[in-house]
């Protein structure tokens, strides 16, 4: 089969093997070779925005495992990506489909992975469907199923260590939602709504450049803070009760997420107990970070703190997951999976909380860079008490 036309890279390229896409696409070439496969089909489009710098969705890549000899990835879109598409030009040839994306997979293969020696092609299991795996190995022809080759967690390895860039762009979302809540705070008043509010935070991070939420934000007050997942309801906010919220923005693909526990006024006193212990469980756990510590350590430093406080069954879920392009990530911190070592360019979050059902929750939580040393705070918003006093 020819070979399938491409657009032509871009122009604006000046030095594209100095990019951070570039540089990922070799390591992923270099793992592609050191598992013995000719190509890698990118599905996902977290990872084909990691790769490429292309967020829009609805594309795939194929990486070759040689492409320091002179094959180049090339990433299948459509006409609504195609002008968008000029600046990856620098890194990847650019297919643009007209037909099916089965088809114009099948097509782009059969023109740049045919051939005696090719390898086989891997595919992203864990996202890729069966019907869509099928489909695409019929597509190939005959013995064309064969030559896929299941694969799981290639590309997200390598997004688990962020570059600076990456940890730059996690920080300032992180500045784009603090100074949304800062906006939103002194319109907190008794008797409006959790909804009202979240409507507002979310309208906040949008004008100060967040894409979209990172989540559904928790606006939950009074008891409705004990339900870690809470979703804003019509509940109203009421004077002597705490507000629990947590939120986070998207800055150019790139998530962070942060909680902070309010009172209305004066304290109720149960809450003021617990903020004061989940508090010290959570700067006690972020002074703990370092390279080579085990995520189930940290987890355990603020469990074992709430526990000696009484409330161990109160605190249920994981001290902390990882940041990046997915608000959910690698590592994990938790005592529920085996321990991973911390490493420098990881970006987590330290969470702990306490839950009393019928009176309310206190969730604290900051997002860090584990560096060469230690590790950095990405947020800078105040959560001693009294600050957090409306």
């Amino acid at each position: 089969m020819a070979m399938p036309t491409l657009a032509a890279p871009s122009r604006r390229s000046k030095n594209s093997s100095a990019s951070p896409f570039a540089q990922r696409l070799q390591r992923l070439a270099k793992m592609v070779a050191d598992a013995s496969l000719g190509f890698m089909l990118v599905t996902n489009p977290k990872d084909v925005g990691y790769l490429t710098g292309f967020l829009g969705g609805d594309s795939y890549l194929l990486v070759p495992a040689l492409v320091h000899q002179g094959r180049r990835p090339v990433i299948i879109s459509d006409f609504r990506y195609k002008e968008e598409l000029e600046d990856v030009g620098e890194v990847a040839e650019v297919f643009i489909r007209t037909k099916s994306m089965i088809e114009a997979i099948a097509e782009v293969v059969g023109g740049v992975a045919a051939g005696e020696g090719a390898g086989k092609i891997g595919i992203q299991a864990e996202y890729m469907t069966i019907a869509e795996r099928a489909a695409i190995g019929r597509k190939l022809g005959p013995g064309g199923a064969k030559r896929l080759a299941d694969t799981a967690n290639v590309v997200p390895k390598l997004r688990v260590i962020k570059d600076e860039m990456e940890i730059g762009l996690i920080k300032k979302a992180a500045k784009i939602q603090e100074g949304a809540l800062l906006a939103v705070l002194p319109t907190i008043k008794p008797g409006r709504t959790e909804a009202d509010i979240a409507a507002d935070l979310e309208a906040e991070m949008k004008r100060r450049g967040s894409s979209e939420p990172g989540f559904q934000s928790i606006v939950a007050a009074g008891a409705n803070g004990s339900l870690p997942h809470y979703r804003p309801q019509t509940k109203k906010i009421a004077a002597g009760k705490s507000l629990l919220i947590d939120w986070g923005a998207v800055y150019q693909g790139y998530h962070s997420d942060m909680t902070r526990t309010f009172a209305m006024g004066k304290w109720p006193a149960k809450i003021a107990e617990i903020y004061k212990i989940v508090l010290e469980a959570q700067e006690m756990a972020a002074d703990a970070l370092a390279p080579g510590k085990l995520t189930t350590e940290i987890d355990a430093i603020a469990r074992k703190h709430i526990a000696r406080a009484g409330y161990a069954e109160f605190f249920g879920h994981g001290l902390g997951h990882g940041l990046g392009l997915n608000g959910h990530e690698e590592p994990r911190l938790t005592n529920m999976m085996a321990g991973v070592r911390l490493e420098a360019g990881m970006v987590v979050t330290i969470e702990p909380g306490i839950y009393l059902p019928g009176e309310g929750g206190v969730r604290i939580e900051d997002d860090y860079a584990i560096t060469d040393k230690g590790a950095t705070n990405l947020c800078s918003m105040k959560k001693t008490m009294e600050w957090c006093t409306l």
